[in-house]
């Protein structure tokens, strides 16, 4: 059996899933857009450094919230889409999103608009 990972309350499984700079939007934008490559997932995220974006879709992988699928091509590719499970956080990612929005002030400039 493997090891339990102690919380505090519920709040922090939740936090350990989608906590991360980047792992919201990754989540975000396969949801938004469907499967993605691993290059574009880097080219929406623009600024987020290739070893962090690596380490991040791994944890949510293994957190069952994204499927990676491995095409055997030269060179091989790799895409990446939101499981059944990850669906079910959507509605807390559109809760950030419609707050991001709402509380929106002269000290942002929103670069890549994904909010309605």
């Amino acid at each position: 059996m493997t090891q339990k990972i102690k919380v505090t309350c519920e709040m922090e499984i939740t936090l350990k899933v989608i906590g991360g700079k980047w792992k919201p939007l990754i989540l975000h934008y396969l949801q938004e857009e469907g499967p993605k490559r691993y290059s574009e997932i880097l080219h929406f995220l623009e600024k987020a450094p290739k070893k962090t974006l690596t380490s991040q879709l791994r944890e949510l992988e293994e957190d069952g919230v994204i499927s990676r699928k491995v095409y055997p091509t030269t060179p091989v590719q790799v895409e990446y889409s939101v499981t059944a499970h990850g669906q079910t956080l959507y509605p807390i990612l559109e809760m950030m999103c419609e707050w991001g929005s709402r509380n929106e002030d002269g000290r942002y400039e929103i670069t890549n608009r994904q909010c309605c």
